[in-house]
């Protein structure tokens, strides 16, 4: 009993001692998730385009990266492959000089992605007026064997469990593209980083990806797996492009990233997260 009593003292004193370092950490991490502006169709769930470039969503756009520029971000980490930095480096000089659109207009015309991602739009303009030299691509893109799970709950006869994430892969986007509809950007923005739509977005791979396949076919975990390694190999690169102490990071990445973020930075002794509702209350 003793013993007991000994070892519950010694696990709540660390327990303290871990939950006051965090209390006391300086280096912030910022995390902004989204929606991708400029939209590829790429997700499972199909969603409409949001309009970016009207008139008001822009003026919105200028009002977050003004409240950004308070929060004063000393690296800025983005959804682009992190081995070609040097293009976004060519870009975002371009962006600095005033010369970016018209740059990219020329050299990829008709093609709207370089008008209109979040990269563009909200990252460059924020890193800009916080007087950056430089973003810092994180993406380390990998293989998603999403068509194999399909096939391994069919052979495995999972009809109910397809149907399900069928259904809300469909819900999901009905509702997101409900939402478009109805508020403006920086609601979305808030919408898109609450904990309950980061939760959902989490609990669709436990919840049922990962149980995908057969008693002993772990098809489902795998897909999980890729999608956790992606998340950890993009957040090892923050760690390391981000080890100066007092430092304010922020990362901009789609909501399902920082979905995952927010876990790790949970858990990580040396960040605290602020989240972008924070920001805009000051």
């Amino acid at each position: 009993m003793k013993l007991y009593l000994v070892l519950f003292a010694v696990i709540l004193l660390f327990s303290n001692n871990v939950n006051a370092q965090k209390e006391n950490i300086q280096k912030e991490a910022l995390l902004v998730g989204v929606f991708h502006f400029n939209n590829p169709g790429a997700d499972l769930a199909k969603t409409e385009t949001f309009d970016v470039m009207s008139k008001k969503s822009q003026q919105e756009l200028e009002l977050i990266t003004d409240h950004i520029k308070k929060f004063r971000p000393t690296k800025i980490f983005v959804e682009w492959e992190y081995d070609n930095q040097p293009a976004l480096d060519t870009l975002y000089n371009r962006y600095l000089k005033g010369t970016y659109f018209s740059y990219v207009q020329d050299k990829f015309p008709g093609n709207t992605f370089y008008a209109q991602n979040e990269i563009f739009q909200l990252v460059f303009r924020a890193g800009k007026k916080a007087g950056l030299e430089k973003i810092y691509a994180i993406d380390y893109p990998m293989d998603w064997p999403y068509d194999s799970l399909q096939i391994a709950i069919q052979k495995a006869g999972q009809t109910g469990l397809q149907q399900e994430i069928d259904k809300q892969i469909k819900e999901f986007g009905e509702q997101t593209n409900a939402l478009m509809k109805k508020l403006t950007l920086t609601q979305l923005l808030l919408e898109e980083n609450k904990t309950s739509t980061r939760n959902f977005n989490l609990g669709f791979y436990i919840t049922l990806l990962n149980k995908g396949g057969a008693l002993h076919d772990f098809t489902g975990a795998d897909v999980v797996n890729a999608w956790y390694k992606r998340n950890l190999y993009m957040y090892s690169l923050i760690q390391k492009l981000s080890e100066e102490k007092n430092e304010r990071i922020m990362i901009i990445a789609g909501s399902g990233h920082v979905a995952v973020f927010k876990q790790f930075i949970a858990i990580d002794r040396n960040y605290k997260a602020v989240e972008l509702s924070d920001i805009l209350k000051n």
